[in-house]
C-alpha cells in the first residue's frame, strides 16, 4: 500500500462517521449496480392481497398501495439516484470549468461570461430547475440538465478563481515567456492543478443534486411517475403518511443518508486534498 493511500485512508479511520458514510456509499453502489439481482421482487410487481402490508420476513420495506414490494422498488430508486448524480457532476464540471478557465484567461470575455453566470446564481435554485423543466418538458435526461444548470454556476466561479491565481504563478508565466501556447498551458499546467478543488466540488454537488432530483420528483416534474424514484416514492405515498408510514420512511431515510455521506467523504476529501487543512489537520493531530 502506497503512502499516499495509507494517508488518505488515516484520514477516514481518524473519523469514524466518515468512514461509516464512504461505507454506505460503497452500499449504495453496490446495490444500484445489481439491483436486478438483489432486490426479490420486480418494483412493478403486483400484489393486491398484500396491500398496505407493513415491514415483515417477506416483504423487509411493507407494501405499497398496489402490493408492490417497497425494499424493490427502493432498491432500483437508487439506480436512477446513481445515474442523476453522476449526470449531473458530468455537466457541471464539462461546462463549469471550460466557462471558468475561459474567463479567467480572456478577461474580456469573463466579464461577459461572470456576469451571466451572476444573473443565474440570483434566481433561486428550485424556481430556477422548475423553470427548465416547464420549459424542456418532464423527463430524466431535462431533470439532469435543469439541475446541472444549477451547479454548473458554483463550478465555474471556483474555476475561474482557481485559474486566477494559477495564471500568476512563476512556472505559468515562465511557461508563457517561453512561447507556451494557452492551451498547452492549460493543459499543462492549469486542469492539472485544479483536480483537487474539483473533485471536491464534484462530491458535493452530487449531494445536492440528489435533493434537487428528490424535489423535482416529488412535485412532478422530475423522473416520470412510472420510474421508481425516491422522489417519486414520496409524492405517491404521502397520503399514506398515518395509514403506513413506513412508505415514506425508508426513500426518505435513503435520501438523507446519501446527501448526508456525500457530504462526509467531500468533507474527507477537502482535508485531504487541500493543503491549507491538511496542515491545521496535522496541527490538531500533533497537539
Amino acid at each position: 500500500m502506497t503512502t499516499k493511500l495509507r494517508s488518505f485512508l488515516s484520514v477516514f479511520t481518524a473519523r469514524p462517521i466518515a468512514l461509516l458514510g464512504l461505507v454506505y456509499l460503497v452500499t449504495i453502489l453496490v446495490f444500484a449496480l445489481g439491483a436486478n439481482l438483489i432486490a426479490p421482487y420486480a418494483p412493478e410487481d403486483i400484489e393486491p392481497v398484500n396491500r398496505l402490508s407493513p415491514p415483515s420476513w417477506g416483504h423487509w420495506f411493507g407494501t405499497d398501495h398496489f402490493g408492490r414490494d417497497t425494499f424493490s422498488r427502493v432498491l432500483h430508486g437508487s439506480r436512477l439516484a446513481l445515474l442523476i448524480g453522476v449526470g449531473v457532476v458530468s455537466f457541471a464540471l464539462a461546462t463549469g470549468v471550460p466557462i471558468g478557465i475561459i474567463s479567467a484567461l480572456f478577461p474580456r470575455i469573463g466579464r461577459v461570461l461572470m456576469r451571466m453566470v451572476d444573473v443565474m446564481m440570483a434566481f433561486p435554485s428550485l424556481l430556477l430547475a422548475l423553470g427548465l423543466i416547464v420549459i424542456l418538458g418532464q423527463s430524466v435526461a431535462n431533470a439532469i440538465l435543469a439541475i446541472g444548470v444549477i451547479y454548473l454556476t458554483t463550478t465555474a466561479r471556483i474555476t475561474y478563481g482557481v485559474t486566477l491565481r494559477l495564471r500568476e504563478e512563476t512556472y505559468v508565466e515562465a511557461a508563457r515567456s517561453m512561447g507556451a501556447s494557452t492551451l498547452w498551458m492549460i493543459r499543462r499546467h492549469i486542469l492539472p492543478n485544479m483536480i483537487s478543488p474539483l473533485l471536491v466540488q464534484a462530491s458535493f454537488v452530487f449531494a445536492f443534486a440528489q435533493l434537487g432530483a428528490a424535489s423535482l420528483d416529488f412535485l412532478g416534474l422530475g423522473a416520470p411517475p412510472e420510474i421508481p424514484s425516491w422522489g417519486n416514492m414520496l409524492a405517491e405515498y404521502r397520503i399514506y403518511i398515518t395509514r403506513a408510514p413506513w412508505l415514506l420512511f425508508y426513500p426518505g431515510l435513503m435520501i438523507v443518508l446519501t446527501a448526508f455521506s456525500l457530504n462526509l467523504v467531500g468533507d474527507v476529501l477537502r482535508d485531504q486534498l487541500d493543503p491549507r487543512f491538511r496542515e491545521m489537520l496535522g496541527n490538531k493531530q500533533r497537539r
